[in-house]
């Protein structure tokens, strides 16, 4: 039986990562902290492990061959360095969920494609997650790993993840402000956005992790929306009307705030036979979804 290790897991497409692994016959090991209660029973084994001390924790991790190690939770080029120390001799992939953040807004033509960002390219810094923006942490995480490990990786390069199990609450946001006749401030109600969903974010690691590709890739559902049209749906599905404000507050707390759009594009992901889902179509259903939690 072929072993995955899933760094993370507990929560959120994590969950709907493990699942796919299990249906596709793997023994799973999850590594977390223990303070997640998790939906697998005696399904799956489970290390306790802080993802931020790896090294430390090398004695349990090393002893085994895993067919693949699955790492949701990297966001430095510390933090990857440790991983490859920990795991050098003893995995034969290694699939690092990363972030459409290494790209900088914009792009609105086309969107991204994943040669607009080098990983082997991009210069090393050393240090812990809290040196970096998030956007820069995932760029150092990726050149550590595509310059410095000694096994085949995968990055993968998600948009928003959007869900019911979103712990981050982010579409959530704009429902209850909306429900709630509350302020949202959006800078650019025309700017585009993608997004994917949890569950086939989950499938889609599981999926990659099985096929022979290595290298960076993008991973989104099929098109995007402006961020009008979101707020349109919105108010039809709560039958109420937003109050949106435009004016530019430097610490703006609304999710998707953005200035220009900001899409990546999914055609290596499709070339490769995944299919991913109508972001028009499941869209509108998260939201009734939503207003009905």
């Amino acid at each position: 039986m072929k072993k995955a290790l899933v760094l993370g897991g507990t929560r959120f497409f994590g969950v709907h990562l493990v699942e796919a692994l299990l249906e596709k016959g793997f023994e799973v090991t999850i590594a977390t902290r223990g303070k997640t209660e998790d939906p697998f029973s005696t399904r799956v084994n489970r290390i306790v492990v802080d993802r931020l001390n790896l090294l430390e924790n090398k004695q349990l991790l090393d002893n085994v061959t895993w067919d693949i190690v699955f790492d949701q939770i990297c966001y430095s080029s510390q933090e990857a360095l440790a991983a490859i120390e920990v795991f050098k001799d003893n995995t034969k992939k290694y699939v690092f969920t990363s972030s459409k953040s290494v790209y900088d807004e914009g792009n609105a033509e086309t969107g991204y494609v994943e040669e607009d960002f080098i990983p082997i390219e991009h210069p090393i810094v050393i240090g812990p997650k809290e040196d970096f923006t998030y956007n820069e942490g995932k760029r150092q995480a990726e050149a550590v790993f595509f310059q410095k490990a000694p096994f085949p990786v995968v990055a993968v390069r998600f948009p928003i993840v959007i869900g019911l199990n979103d712990y981050t609450e982010r579409l959530k946001f704009y429902v209850e402000r909306i429900v709630n006749q509350e302020e949202i401030n959006l800078v650019n109600l025309d700017a585009a956005i993608d997004f994917i969903s949890e569950e086939e974010a989950g499938q889609f690691l599981a999926w990659i992790g099985l096929s022979e590709f290595t290298g960076p890739i993008n991973a989104t559902s099929n098109g995007s929306v402006i961020l009008q049209d979101m707020i349109n749906i919105i108010e039809e599905k709560a039958k109420t009307s937003a109050k949106i404000i435009s004016t530019k507050i430097e610490s703006s707390v609304s999710p998707f705030n953005i200035s220009e759009t900001w899409l990546i594009r999914n055609e290596q992901a499709k070339e490769l036979g995944f299919e991913f889902r109508e972001l028009k179509e499941y869209l509108p259903e998260l939201v009734e979804d939503l207003l009905k939690h």
